[in-house]
């Protein structure tokens, strides 16, 4: 058996041989952190866990760095609507990102890159494009990557330059634009009156004279110039959502490799849509969620996590609060499931990390793994110290927290009141055994009549 992924740069699924034997390099485009993260966005960042967890089950040695866009045109505009330095304005949000990444049990990157701690990595890649001929600089000291230089434009998004050459003759100074609006996008933004007090010195910071003015830099230099700065001018594997495929990986590749003249990235994966009631997220259509919504409705971040399983990673999913729902009551029969398995941890059973391994060996096949889980909680051929092995073996893919989960201990008022149901039991007394239960479930306890015995847990 072998991994094969997606590589949306061939547009064909490919077996995944890292450049340098046993070792991955995965780089995932991070939060711009100016808002709350959306649960579109933590579509990708769970995406981008399980295929870190599964590289490792799998035996790789994964390095991973994840970027935090901390400058931009959105950080500095929202920064001075707040009247806040972009440093105190992005950390707040940094620092919810990481609240969130830990509810969702998504594991830590190795390396968080914040883009203003590369500033001088970026003006020297900068600079290298304008040796190259591949970019250039206008009268006000700004830098724009020439497009129409690039032979190979294009080649991840599958345009034809040619078909958009009257849009190329532009320039682009916003970091964010459409798909049909190809231009020379820019690599160095000198200072205006927008940007407030936020700006770099050339001169200063690479210790000698620049045709580059005070400024910043642009959004899509940030990645290339970060990611190099850790894996060098090659690496494995880029993810993200499929809207940052054009202009910012499409950018990405352009500036990176006119730089080295090197492949910059081996393997691009992209996660689809998340859809609100079939629909795309908007604050306008009141249909727009962060994780902070969801656990205002009740719904665990767990349960979320759940829920995107169900769907492949390639395919775009509509969130809805049933089908959610949903996903939280097979969760948390799993935790019942496995609470009721006892204390003791037997062997993981071979075949059924062989079916896992066929799953998630055909580009992270979620959903048919999901059903491969369930399969192995009904197996009665099964002891119950293999399963409970067998499940904590599958949860280093899958991220449920299952190592964590322990019986709810239960107040003393709830256990008189199941003694008291199993005596009305034993005396057929169905009337009394049914009002004991409706009083235990209204004190926030469910109990269940197992073959193992009577079993309360927590609602």
């Amino acid at each position: 058996m072998y991994l094969k992924i997606y590589n949306s740069l061939s547009r064909e699924q490919e077996k995944f041989t890292p450049i340098t034997s046993n070792s991955v390099g995965l780089y995932t485009c991070g939060p711009t952190v100016y808002n709350y993260p959306h649960i579109g966005n933590y579509r990708a960042y769970v995406f981008d866990d399980i295929l870190k967890r599964y590289l490792k089950y799998s035996g790789y040695e994964v390095k991973h760095v994840m970027n935090i866009t901390d400058i931009d045109d959105k950080t500095i505009r929202d920064s001075i609507k707040e009247g806040k330095s972009l440093k105190e304005f992005t950390e707040f949000y940094t620092d919810e990102f990481y609240k969130d990444r830990d509810s969702l049990n998504i594991v830590p990157a190795d390396i968080y890159t914040k883009a203003t701690d590369y500033v001088k990595e970026m003006l020297e890649l900068t600079e290298k494009l304008i040796e190259n001929e591949y970019a250039y600089t206008t009268d006000d000291g700004s830098a724009y990557f020439s497009i129409e230089k690039d032979a190979n434009y294009g080649k991840l998004s599958h345009f034809k330059l040619s078909d958009l050459k009257e849009n190329a003759k532009g320039r682009m100074k916003k970091d964010e634009y459409e798909k049909d609006s190809a231009q020379d996008f820019a690599l160095w933004k000198a200072w205006d009156d927008a940007d407030g007090e936020v700006f770099w010195n050339p001169n200063e910071i690479l210790g000698r004279e620049s045709d580059l003015a005070k400024g910043r830099p642009g959004w899509h230099i940030e990645c290339s110039a970060m990611s190099m700065k850790i894996f060098g001018e090659s690496f494995d594997i880029h993810t993200g959502g499929v809207d940052n495929m054009f202009p910012h990986h499409e950018n990405e590749i352009a500036q990176s490799e006119c730089a080295t003249g090197k492949e910059f990235v081996k393997y691009w994966m992209h996660n689809e849509h998340l859809m609100i009631d079939g629909k795309k997220m908007s604050k306008s259509a009141g249909n727009f969620y962060t994780l902070r919504d969801l656990i205002d409705k009740g719904i665990t971040p767990l349960a979320f996590r759940y829920w995107l399983y169900t769907g492949h990673y390639r395919t775009k999913v509509n969130f809805t609060i049933d089908t959610v729902n949903g996903s939280a009551t097979a969760l948390k029969k799993l935790y019942d499931v496995y609470l009721e398995l006892g204390e003791n941890i037997g062997s993981v059973d071979k075949e059924y990390v062989y079916k896992l391994q066929e799953c998630m060996d055909d580009d992270l096949n979620t959903p048919q793994s999901i059903a491969l889980l369930w399969e192995l909680v009904k197996d009665d051929s099964i002891s119950n110290e293999d399963k409970k092995a067998t499940l904590l073996d599958f949860d280093k893919v899958f991220g449920f927290g299952l190592d964590k989960i322990k019986q709810d201990i239960i107040p003393s008022e709830v256990s008189i009141l199941a003694k008291e149901r199993e005596q009305a039991r034993i005396q057929k007394d169905w009337t009394k055994s049914d009002e004991l239960r409706d009083k235990i479930i209204e004190l926030g306890y469910e109990i269940k009549d197992t073959d193992n015995g009577t079993k309360i847990s927590k609602i």
